[in-house]
C-alpha cells in the first residue's frame, strides 16, 4: 500500500491536468531500489509483487493516487516556450516518509498527456537505465538529486530512429516544481496562481522564508551548492533549460548528461548543444541566467517597483560569491584541505590547468592524489611534479588530509562507455551488467579489487563523444 497526501493536486485547476498513465502490455521488473523504498516507508516486497509492478508500470492505480501531468513553461537554449509541461511523465501523488519528509512519486515514460506535443509519451530502455544509474550515484556522493525507485520494461517497443524496447522509470523527488513552473504563470500575467505557487513552494521547501524575496535568496543558495557539487565531479548536465532547474535545488532531468573522462573546461557531450551553451565551465553562469528568470517572475510579488527590482538583482548577483565559496570548499577537500585559505584557489586552478593541457582523466587524477597514482595520468609527469611540491608543502601538517581526500574523491563515476555497455546488454535481455554497475556506483568511495575495472578510463575506441536525449 502507498499512503498518499497529494498537496500539489489540491491546488486549483491550471496547475496541472488530470491524466492517467497508459497501460502497457507486459511489465517486468528490472530493478527495485529497496533502501529508497524503506526511506519512503513503502513495502518493498509488495512493490516487487505483480500488484506492485502493475502500479510501477502504470497499469493500475493505487488507492489515494491522483495522477496529474504538471504544467510549466521554460527557456530552452535561451528561447522562451510558453507551454511545455509533463509530456511523458505522470505524477501519481505524494507520500510523507516516516521522518516527515514529503516526496513525489512520478512515472516517467507513462504515456501521452495533454502536454505531449504529438509525442508518444514513452521512454525507451536506454535513458531509463542511464537515469537510474546516474541519479543513484549522485545520491551516493551527496549531491541533491531526484531518485530512482524502480525501473520496469513494458513488453512494448517505442519508435525513435529505430524500434527500441520500452521502459518506465519511477522517479522520486522532493517535488517536480521548476523555474519553468513559475514562468508558466508569470508569462500569462496570472498573479493569483503565481502567489499560490509561491506559497506552496515556501510551505513545502522553505518554511523559513517569509516572502518571495526570501524564497529567491534560498533558491539561489541551494542552486549554488548543487552546481558546485556538479563541478567537483566533472558532471555536465547537458540541458540546463529553465524547465530542467528544480526550485528545491535537486538535480533533475538526466537527459544527455555525462561525466568527463579527459578534463577540459569547455567539454560538451549533448548532441543538441551545438554551440556549447551548457559546457562544463558554463554551468555556473547558466545557473545565474536561470535564476534571473525566476527573479523576474517573483518581482511582481516583491512589490513590482524599482526597489523590488533592485533587491531581486542583488539576490541573483549574490550567486557568484556563494558559489565560489562552495566551489573552493569542495575542490580544497579534493586536495585534502578541510579549511581552505585564499591561496588554495591558485593551487587548485594550477592543477586544473595542467589537467586541461593533457586532458588528464578528471576522476583518476583526484582519486590518485591519495595513493600516488595521479602522476601517471599526465603525458608530461614533470609538470605535475612541480605542482605537487607546492601541494605537499600545503598539506604537510594536515594529518587528516588522506581521510578528507577519501571522502571527497569517488573511485568510480558512471563512465559514459560503461553505461553504453549496460544499455547494450540490457537490449539483449541481460541485466547482470546493470546490476553490477549499480552496486559499484552506490558505494563510490569503496576500494574493492572486483570493482577495479569500473575505475579505468575508457580506451580510445571506447570514448563516448556524444550523448543523446531520451525523447
Amino acid at each position: 500500500m502507498i499512503h498518499f497526501d497529494n498537496s500539489y493536486a489540491r491546488l486549483p485547476e491550471g496547475f496541472f491536468t488530470r491524466t492517467r498513465p497508459t497501460p502497457v502490455r507486459d511489465p517486468r521488473l528490472i530493478a527495485l531500489n529497496r533502501p529508497l523504498a524503506e526511506r519512503l516507508g513503502l513495502d518493498a516486497e509488495w512493490l516487487a509483487s505483480p500488484a506492485g509492478i502493475a502500479i510501477l508500470a502504470g497499469n493500475d492505480l493505487p488507492k489515494g493516487a491522483e495522477p496529474i501531468a504538471q504544467a510549466y513553461a521554460g527557456h530552452q537554449f535561451g528561447g522562451f516556450v510558453p507551454q511545455l509541461g509533463d509530456g511523458r511523465a505522470v505524477l501519481l501523488g505524494e507520500v510523507v516518509a516516516p521522518d516527515g519528509a514529503r516526496f513525489d512519486i512520478q512515472l516517467k515514460g507513462a504515456g501521452p498527456t495533454p502536454f505531449s506535443r504529438r509525442g508518444d509519451g514513452r521512454a525507451w530502455l536506454g535513458p531509463v537505465l542511464r537515469e537510474y544509474l546516474v541519479s543513484e550515484f549522485m545520491a551516493a556522493v551527496g549531491i541533491p538529486t531526484t531518485r530512482a525507485l524502480a525501473a520496469v520494461t513494458t513488453g512494448e517497443t517505442v519508435i525513435r530512429e529505430t524500434l527500441l524496447p520500452g521502459a518506465v522509470l519511477t522517479r522520486i523527488a522532493s517535488s517536480h516544481i521548476r523555474v519553468g513552473t513559475f514562468e508558466f504563470y508569470a508569462a500569462r500575467g496570472d498573479r493569483e496562481r503565481l502567489e499560490l505557487l509561491t506559497k506552496h513552494v515556501i510551505a513545502r521547501h522553505y518554511p523559513q522564508a517569509a516572502n518571495a524575496g526570501d524564497l529567491l535568496e534560498l533558491v539561489v543558495r541551494r542552486q549554488a551548492a548543487t552546481i558546485a557539487g556538479w563541478m567537483a565531479l566533472g558532471f555536465i548536465h547537458g540541458v540546463m533549460n529553465t524547465d530542467n532547474m528544480s526550485v528545491s535545488g535537486e538535480t533533475i532531468d538526466y537527459g544527455p548528461c555525462a561525466f568527463m573522462d579527459g578534463y577540459h573546461p569547455n567539454k560538451v557531450f549533448s548532441s543538441i548543444d551545438a554551440y556549447g551553451r551548457y559546457a562544463w565551465s558554463e554551468q555556473p553562469k547558466i545557473a545565474v541566467w536561470n535564476l534571473a528568470q525566476l527573479a523576474s517572475c517573483l518581482v511582481p510579488l516583491m512589490g513590482n517597483d524599482d526597489a523590488s527590482i533592485a533587491e531581486a538583482t542583488r539576490i541573483v548577483h549574490s550567486f557568484p560569491e556563494i558559489y565560489q565559496a562552495e566551489w573552493l570548499a569542495r575542490f580544497a577537500a579534493k586536495l585534502g584541505i578541510s579549511t581552505p585559505r585564499a591561496g588554495d584557489r591558485v593551487l587548485i586552478e594550477g592543477l586544473l590547468t595542467l589537467m586541461a593541457a593533457d586532458e588528464a582523466d578528471f576522476t583518476r587524477v583526484f582519486a590518485g592524489l591519495s595513493d600516488g597514482s595521479a602522476r601517471a595520468e599526465f603525458a608530461d609527469p614533470t609538470s605535475f611534479d612541480a605542482w605537487a611540491k607546492d601541494w605537499h608543502a600545503r598539506i604537510r601538517n594536515l594529518a587528516d588530509a588522506p581521510q578528507i581526500m577519501g571522502r571527497a574523491n569517488p573511485r568510480r563515476i558512471p563512465r559514459n562507455h560503461r553505461i553504453e555497455e549496460v544499455i547494450a546488454s540490457a537490449r539483449e535481455g541481460d541485466y547482470a551488467p546493470f546490476h553490477a554497475l549499480e552496486a559499484a556506483l552506490c558505494a563510490p568511495y569503496e576500494d574493492r579489487p572486483d570493482w577495479g575495472d569500473y575505475a579505468q578510463a575508457p580506451r580510445p575506441e571506447e570514448i563516448v563523444h556524444r550523448t543523446f536525449c531520451g525523447t
